[in-house]
């Protein structure tokens, strides 16, 4: 760039700066204008000579005099962007380079969101469609480009790959060349291509499910990146979704706020940042106006609040350019699909194993001669045999094997898991539960205690003040009139100084708006409706200093103000009624006087504190102290408020409601075997109160051991609180420290523990529970982000939802592998003792091939999608190290395995005399047997321990749908694809024969499951004798 370009750049960013409007502009401000650039100019240009001078050092030639041009400087007028003062470029170099000189020689963070047409008070006026998508067009939106999700061609891709599929698509080939070659293309492509399409078919289902659970994702993705971010627009504060952020906006934040967009900071207090997201760096980093006003989008509030200008939005960020190249990772392995992978392999090395004996068995028998065509003839006669018809036989062999296999190797299951878990996802949405994380679906079926926060999960978070006491006396609302207008005051400074909260009345007529959390909002409704203030009056009256920042540890927030009318600066304080009694050394009763707080005071008080916290109230206390002009900070001096010697101006009880339904949410808990604990920063009163009003409590429970309080617990040794952490219910006056040291020793007692959470302090038990459960509506996103489901309407119901929904999915799973196993056991015996006997297997490769597909992804699709029920909840958690298949699996898969086999070798070795049939017709009744089979033991497999298996189907049609399909399908194999399936048409007689003979698996099942089993699991009595037998010692 040539020095006259840059020149001309500065010129123009200086003119834009500077810019004054046309009309009215003070003479003196046009001077001072015209002054700068010229002085500024002239700077420019000297800076040229050392450049001019540089050129001539190694010369001879001594120039007499400098050159000079004379330029006329006259205002440069920059082109606004969209009506913008500002473009993309020149704010992206100052935010991502943190140039604060340059946003200096702006003018500061005000003059920027003046070149943004921002008002840095009431933020943009967000009802002006048109102002907003001016804004889109200049700078963009607050999206970012996602990596181009995987097509439906990639999962037939992966699905083709399997190796068994590609062995039998090889088989299929070779098959249809010799075939045509034999028989011509008109008969010669049918047991060729039938495997062909058979395998086609296997892989399209089994990519469409992958393809549809992939969707899925995406779906439940966006909704977690869907936040919603509270801005200022119109002077009001309204939660607009992340993605809807435009440049120019003015966004509230508060500790645990992701930060939506790259920013300059407006005016904040005690701010401080967490950017380890972006910079990997654990430390936090101030954010200061005065200092280092710049924001970035992606990392997280730790302490404070504040208001920042948009200045960057979507791709033009550092966090959006990073989340376009990160794509949702979907093949997260969960535990239970990781021991699902073994269980496979070991039953795949099995089927593996009986296939490679049934191979060389087959290749002995037709290599001997033992084996005959349909015409009865051997198929081998040595060297008179053609070279083609051999390689036929070997083919036709090999696909037989390699069929056994496919059917042997459960396929299903993993797919069985993710369609379990998928589906279960898309419910638990509806359920207001949003997961994050696979393994926390299944886990919470385990889980044998839940941690509970109390205000918003159990209580309905729709706080109002209802007590109010001044000094001693407690104070109507109709008497607050007669409170002396000093103290009234200072308690009216002090809510609307000391708060996160805002009130917003847009006109005198309409109803005043007001937002913040739950408590802010009660206090904040109590002063304005209650003693008819002007927030706006009392907020402008006073300067903030300093600000500290409510936090969960801390349970109170302080400011320390300077009055404009006498310049005297006060603390204001305001937090949990003890933490703040502690601090304080006199109080104020209503007639405005001072008193003295001895201990027999401050127990009186303590007492009025019990009193409001047994009746289920939340006590909020304010003190007061004025700072005297000696102890008042100058200059740059670390700013520390006073935490003693305060003057009690007042208590509040707020009443927060149990949620309604919630005794029975937290009794249906305790009756499935699951702990209910309370872990709340209220005091112990409270806290009793409304454990017992939720059921947490029971009537004549040990109340010393029941109830704590976090300190008592901390300060335990190891030992006693592992002793003593079982029979703790409730405990009270907690820090996130104390939550996550019950959460450890739960789990070193092992126990599977799921914890609620909602602050981001909360986020180190949320990330050592097994189960984290943040909350949808009061939980901050660093909660959110440390969690593994989203409680979405933050109700302790939806916790109780979620445990069902965990239960369904292990029952739903141990469904499935009991019904896959009872058709691997009889179809690999069945072929075992075929191939060994006759010499050829009675199932084909088409037709194993097709109930492959009704077990691995039909049955999947039938069992996986059932609902949970009420049944599940009156059986114990599911321990940890349980083995997926149950005495109770094996008690009703083997005798229906057994009734197969029995059935289908009868039929093999007696089916001809029977039913006086062919071979053909023999093998098509062993296969419609066999399918009929699968089909009605499904629905034993419904339930794994009811007899009554039908109970509660008509709720899945789903299930009655895919039951419909399969003997749709098994109809048109039979009569319809004689040539593909390689069957040959049944009459009525014989259809009714392999239903009645199918139909029998029900009495079996019912019969069965009369049959008492023992609790211990079958394979450990085998690892007992290991262990007990005795061993050699030498002398």
């Amino acid at each position: 760039m040539s020095k006259s370009t840059t020149l001309h750049a500065k010129l123009g960013s200086i003119e834009l700066l500077l810019d004054v409007p046309s009309t009215g502009p003070g003479i003196s401000k046009r001077k001072w204008h015209s002054v700068f650039i010229t002085i500024y100019s002239s700077r420019a240009f000297l800076s040229l000579r050392p450049s001019t001078l540089a050129k001539h050092t190694n010369s001879t030639f001594i120039s007499r005099t400098l050159s000079y041009s004379i330029v006329r400087v006259e205002p440069v007028s920059v082109p606004a962007i969209n009506g913008f003062k500002a473009d993309q470029k020149s704010l992206t170099e100052l935010v991502k380079e943190k140039n604060f000189k340059e946003l200096l020689e702006l003018g500061g963070v005000e003059e920027v969101a003046s070149a943004l047409k921002t008002d840095a008070e009431h933020g943009i006026n967000g009802d002006d469609a048109e102002d907003i998508a001016c804004r889109h067009e200049a700078f963009g939106s607050n999206t970012y480009k996602k990596p181009l999700t995987q097509g439906f061609l990639h999962f037939v891709w992966e699905a083709f790959k399997d190796l068994t599929i590609l062995i039998l698509l090889g088989c299929a080939a070779l098959s249809l060349g010799f075939g045509i070659k034999e028989h011509g293309l008109k008969e010669g492509w049918i047991d060729g291509g039938s495997i062909c399409l058979a395998v086609i078919l296997v892989i399209s289902v089994s990519a469409i499910s992958n393809y549809r659970q992939s969707r899925q994702f995406d779906k439940l993705s966006k909704v977690s990146n869907n936040l919603q971010i509270e801005a200022v627009r119109n002077g009001r504060r309204q939660v607009i979704s992340i993605f809807e952020i435009v440049v120019g906006d003015v966004i509230c934040l508060k500790i645990g706020d992701q930060v939506p967009a790259d920013g300059l900071l407006l005016e904040g207090h005690s701010l401080s940042v967490d950017e380890s997201s972006m910079t990997g760096e654990s430390d936090h980093v101030e954010i200061r106006v005065t200092e280092n006003p710049f924001l970035f989008s992606g990392t997280k509030i730790a302490d404070g609040y504040g208001r920042m200008l948009v200045t960057l939005v979507g791709m033009n960020t550092n966090w959006g350019e990073m989340m376009s190249q990160i794509s949702q990772d979907t093949s997260e392995k969960t535990p239970l699909q990781a021991r699902l992978d073994k269980l496979t392999s070991s039953i795949g090395k099995v089927g593996l194993a009986v296939a490679f004996f049934v191979l060389v068995v087959m290749f002995v028998r037709y290599f001997t001669g033992n084996t005959e065509d349909e015409n009865g003839n051997k198929e081998y006669n040595g060297s008179k045999t053609k070279s083609d018809d051999i390689i036929n036989a070997v083919i036709g062999i090999v696909a037989a094997a390699v069929t056994i296999v496919v059917v042997a190797i459960p396929e299903g299951l993993p797919l069985a898991v993710t369609l379990t878990l998928a589906y279960s996802m898309k419910r638990m949405m509806v359920d207001n539960a949003m997961v994050r994380k696979l393994s926390a679906c299944e886990t919470m079926g385990s889980a044998t205690t839940i941690c509970t926060d109390k205000t918003g999960t159990l209580t309905m978070n729709q706080m109002k003040v209802t007590k109010f006491w001044l000094g001693k006396e407690s104070v109507e609302e109709e008497a607050y009139s007669s409170i002396s207008p000093y103290v009234l005051n200072l308690i009216q400074e002090g809510v609307s100084l000391n708060t996160t909260g805002s009130v917003y009345r847009p006109s005198l007529d309409s109803e005043i708006e007001i937002s913040g959390s739950p408590t802010e909002k009660a206090i904040l409704s109590w002063v304005v409706h209650g003693s008819k203030i002007n927030m706006e009056e009392v907020v402008k009256s006073c300067s903030i200093l300093h600000v500290e920042a409510f936090n969960s540890k801390k349970k109170q927030s302080g400011v320390l103000v300077k009055r404009k009318a006498d310049n005297s600066i006060h603390v204001h304080r305001k937090g949990a009624a003890e933490m703040i009694l502690a601090m304080c050394t006199s109080y104020y009763n209503a007639s405005g006087i001072v008193k003295d707080m001895d201990y027999n005071e401050k127990m009186n008080f303590e007492q009025i504190i019990q009193g409001m916290a047994a009746g289920s109230l939340r006590c909020i206390a304010f003190a007061h102290k004025e700072v005297p002009a000696e102890e008042q900070v100058e200059g740059d001096q670390k700013v520390v408020l006073k935490e003693d010697g305060l003057t009690l101006l007042g208590l509040v009880g707020l009443k927060d409601p149990c949620r309604p339904g919630m005794r029975k949410a937290v009794e249906d808990c305790q009756y499935a075997g699951v702990n209910v604990k309370m872990i709340t920063g209220d005091n112990v009163f409270t806290a009793k109160a409304i454990a017992t009003e939720c059921g947490i409590l029971r009537p004549g429970q040990d109340m010393l051991e029941a109830v704590i309080e976090g300190v008592e617990f901390r300060n335990y040794t190891p030992e006693e609180r592992m002793e003593k952490v079982e029979k703790i219910s409730v405990m009270a006056r907690s820090s996130p420290f104390d939550k996550l040291l019950m959460v450890q020793c739960l789990k070193q007692k092992g126990h599977v523990v799921a914890v609620t959470g909602d602050g981001t302090n909360d986020a180190p038990a949320l990330k050592e529970a097994d189960i984290g459960l943040s909350m949808g509506i009061q939980g901050t996103e660093v909660a959110k982000e440390s969690s593994d489901i989203v409680i979405m309407d933050d109700n302790f119901a939806s916790v109780a939802t979620v445990l069902m929904w965990g239960r369904c999915v292990y029952n739903n799973i141990q469904k499935f592998i009991q019904f896959q196993l009872t058709v691997n056991v009889a179809a690999l015996v069945i072929n075992f003792v075929a191939a060994v006997s006759a010499g050829h297997v009675p199932l084909t490769a088409v037709q194993l091939l097709w109930v492959n597909l009704i077990m691995d992804t039909l049955g999947a699709l039938a069992l996986a999608t059932e609902k949970p029920t009420r049944e599940l909840m009156e059986k114990p958690p599911v321990g940890r190290t349980a083995p997926l298949i149950t005495n109770i699996m094996w008690r009703n898969l083997l005798p229906q395995a057994l009734y197969q086999i029995t059935v289908l070798l009868i039929l093999q070795f007696r089916g001809k005399a029977i039913f006086s049939v062919n071979d053909k017709v023999k093998d098509t009744l062993i296969f419609n047997t066999f399918v009929l089979c699968q089909v009605f033991n499904e629905f034993n497999a419904r339930k794994l321990e009811k007899k009554n298996v039908f109970k509660g189907i008509q709720t899945n049609k789903f299930f009655m749908v895919i039951i419909a399909v399969t003997i749709v399908l098994q109809v048109v194999m039979v009569e319809v694809l004689k040539k593909f399936a390689d069957t040959e048409r049944l009459n009525w007689g014989q259809w009714g024969v392999c239903t009645g003979i199918a139909i029998i698996s029900w009495p079996i099942g019912w019969l069965v499951k009369s049959i008492p089993v023992p609790e211990k699991p079958i394979f450990s009595y085998l690892k007992m004798k290991k262990n007990t037998h005795p061993r050699r010692t030498s002398t």
